[in-house]
């Protein structure tokens, strides 16, 4: 599911979001959970959610224990690289059958009070929004990816009718896509 931030989301852990897909790829596939090698997914933001959020998404999802899991984080890219990595195992012969994706509820990322773990002497204490900062921030430069995207634009030259053009062309396609069903087997109701 895809959703806004603070929305009908805001209290779905990303591991019951991917337990959900995982469920309904069993059902809809047939599979029998135990045939699966091996679960991959990419996830970002995972403060607060417990060990190996993909493990939890995989077992909740009806998967065996038996079946293992591993989180990925490469930031943006971690859904695709859990794919990639999916499919390189397959190639390679080392599995059969994997389960590869993302999940992520930037509304599930947690606020943290740094250096906390023995309480406070004395003076004031800032929190730190883990999504900016594990998930919007480059820890090289200090600056946020929006920054980033400005960068960007700059270096290549890209206008802001250009990249206006784009995100409604993007939006558009979107839409359209959806009105004719083309996105129905991907869209868990």
């Amino acid at each position: 599911p895809i959703g806004v931030f603070g929305g009908a989301f805001k209290d779905v852990p990303a591991y019951d979001l991917g337990a959900t897909l995982i469920e309904h790829i069993i059902k809809e596939t047939g599979l029998n959970p135990s045939e699966i090698d091996e679960v991959i997914i990419g996830n970002v933001l995972q403060a607060g959610q417990g060990q190996n959020p993909a493990r939890i998404a995989a077992m909740k999802g009806g998967l065996p224990e038996t079946v293992p899991a591993f989180t990925v984080n490469k930031v943006c890219g971690s859904g695709l690289k859990s794919i990639q990595l999916a499919y390189q195992s397959i190639v390679t012969g080392e599995n059969d059958i994997v389960l590869a994706g993302g999940m992520e509820n930037m509304s599930q990322s947690p606020m943290l009070v740094n250096n906390s773990r023995f309480g406070f002497k004395m003076g004031h204490q800032s929190m730190v929004d883990s999504m900016v900062y594990d998930g919007l921030t480059d820890v090289f430069n200090q600056y946020h990816m929006g920054i980033t995207a400005e960068n960007l634009v700059e270096q290549y030259g890209i206008s802001r009718e250009e990249q206006d053009t784009f995100a409604v062309n993007s939006q558009q396609k979107a839409v359209r896509a959806q009105q004719n069903g083309e996105f129905d087997s991907e869209i868990v109701p």
